[in-house]
């Protein structure tokens, strides 16, 4: 109705039409700010309502990716004396190394976080392992920078070794948290937990990491496991080392409690099908892990070409070629 009188009475008068239109406005202001001394509720978005809304718009949109990444550089190199670490994160991160880490406090941390509180910082963990370790230290790692960390133990901890077998105590402990907060609204994954062993004069073992958890912020923590790949096209092994110290070597990693859970070995990465020799890897086969199918392939088969198993789930390396809807079946 206020519309139609508007138009109306436009178009009888357009003068008396803006007159009325600027009074109309006058008034609106002088209420709004109070000149005539009346209290009009007013509802206004300040900066932190502002903020609030903008962190829920984000964990709605939280990304499944992993922010982390971390690898040895040099494992043949790394003794307690120096050891160098490599990293490649999407958000600005902190990696906090744990020398001597109580391997019981260090589970218990992770029960915590399904029951009790979220390992989202580094002081979180160190509540939850009741600062059950030797040595601590930190650095800060910047986005997307692949810059080599120097870890080394102090000379004044005198630590030779960390004691016979059953250890109570891993080498190190690598954990990758977000730096900024902001960040782990958008993250599912919050934290990545790096079980390292080093080698030291009770276990001169390779320098290589054991274990690696994934923390997310629903109070999960996933257990990264090794792909298995053919070997079909990979060069010999060296010839420095034969299978009987091959096997040795296994046997101390077992008794150490260091080896793989699994009993598969870890196979030299091929990349080509190992079916038709002629496509390029890309999918992996589960519950056995073989990464050994390529986009045409994976739809014929299930059971594992290489270990027979059945397949129940499978996924693609990467997503650049879209393979057909009825790829495999649940057995």
């Amino acid at each position: 109705m206020a519309a139609v009188f508007l138009v109306t009475l436009y178009e009888y008068s357009p003068l008396f039409y803006i007159a009325v239109v600027f009074t109309c406005f006058i008034v609106t202001t002088g209420l709004v700010l109070g000149w005539f001394g009346w209290d009009v509720p007013v509802i206004l978005r300040n900066s932190e309502e502002t903020q609030f809304s903008t962190r829920a718009f984000k964990k709605q949109m939280r990304q499944v990716k992993n922010p982390f990444g971390l690898e040895i550089t040099s494992p043949s190199a790394a003794s307690l004396a120096s050891m160098t670490l490599t990293t490649d994160c999407l958000e600005d991160s902190r990696l906090t190394c744990y020398w001597g880490c109580s391997v019981q406090k260090l589970y218990e941390a992770l029960q915590k976080h399904v029951y009790c509180f979220r390992i989202s910082t580094p002081q979180a963990l160190e509540e939850a392992l009741y600062s059950d370790y030797l040595h601590r230290e930190q650095y800060f790692i910047k986005k997307h920078s692949k810059e080599e960390i120097y870890c080394q133990l102090p000379s004044d901890t005198e630590i030779e070794d960390f004691g016979p077998v059953p250890r109570s105590r891993y080498p190190l402990v690598a954990l990758l948290t977000l730096a900024d907060e902001d960040d782990r609204e958008i993250y599912d994954i919050i934290s990545m937990v790096s079980v390292i062993h080093i080698p030291d004069n009770t276990y001169k073992l390779p320098c290589r990491i054991l274990y690696q958890y994934l923390i997310l912020a629903q109070g999960q923590f996933y257990d990264l496991k090794q792909l298995f790949m053919s070997a079909n096209n990979s060069p010999p092994p060296s010839s420095d080392e034969s299978p009987a110290d091959r096997s040795v070597e296994q046997s101390l990693l077992e008794k150490a409690g260091l080896a793989e859970s699994d009993g598969d070995p870890v196979e030299e990465s091929s990349r080509d099908c190992v079916v038709c020799q002629n496509g390029g890897v890309n999918w992996v086969l589960l519950p056995c892990r073989h990464a050994c199918l390529c986009d045409s392939c994976v739809r014929y088969f299930q059971q594992c070409p290489m270990c027979r198993q059945f397949v129940r789930e499978s996924f693609a390396l990467c997503g650049q070629k879209e393979p057909d809807k009825d790829l495999l079946e649940t057995s």
